[in-house]
């Protein structure tokens, strides 16, 4: 694999994770809206068998209807027969073949509708337990799903907390710090001052001849001499 067949097949990649991010972000709303349209299946499967039923009652009728007529005629065939008129009965009985036919056409469509509604009814039944069970289903995705978005912000608010909390004792240790470092420089200034202070008094002291000023050059030359 060259590298312009590496770079498209990673550009592929790249577009179907993207894809997938999408989708998955998507995921309720699309499971919504398949829900929609798989109930609005299942409306037109039920008007479609609405229709079929219709249709299997007007063949029904239909059926009926000739059967009658085909009553009707046999009794005009037969009142043919005993006037002797045999060409009028024969005309009769050719309507008579006519309305069978067309009654065992009516049969047949009557019995194909009866056998497509109940098919129909029995794809109707299962969908409409498969789109209930669906329902329930995205019902508890749903209220995972909220129940996680709750949690999810209560452990981002506690990071946020713990977060806060790390930073206020920085500063706290921060000010900590600060005073610390304030009482040592009052503390030695203190001292300095006080170092001063005894200083300045030890040299009053030696002023007034009250303290020793200590030996001097002179004083041990003058010891050495009179040993």
């Amino acid at each position: 694999m060259n590298i312009w067949e590496k770079m498209m097949t990673a550009l592929r990649g790249g577009v179907n994770e993207a894809g997938e991010a999408i989708v998955d972000s998507q995921a309720l709303r699309i499971l919504d809206q398949e829900v929609r349209e798989a109930t609005e299946e299942l409306k037109q499967s039920k008007d479609g068998l609405a229709t079929i039923i219709a249709r299997q009652k007007l063949a029904e009728e239909k059926c009926t209807q000739l059967t009658n007529t085909i009553s009707e005629y046999e009794g005009y065939a037969e009142q043919a027969l005993s006037k002797n008129d045999e060409a009028l009965a024969l005309e009769v009985a050719q309507k008579i073949a006519d309305f069978e036919n067309q009654l065992q056409s009516e049969k047949e469509a009557a019995t194909n509708y009866e056998v497509s509604a109940n098919e129909l009814r029995g794809a109707i039944k299962l969908a409409d337990q498969n789109i209930k069970r669906l329902k329930q289903q995205v019902d508890t995705v749903k209220a995972t799903e909220n129940v996680q978005r709750a949690q999810a912000a209560v452990a981002e608010r506690h990071s946020g907390t713990n977060s806060k909390l790390r930073t206020a004792m920085e500063s706290l240790e921060r000010i900590k710090e600060k005073q610390q470092l304030k009482a040592a420089q009052m503390q030695a200034a203190s001292e300095l001052s006080k170092e001063t202070s005894e200083d300045s008094l030890q040299q009053k002291l030696q002023q007034a001849g009250i303290v020793s000023t200590g030996k001097s050059a002179q004083d041990v030359l003058d010891r050495l001499k009179k040993r």
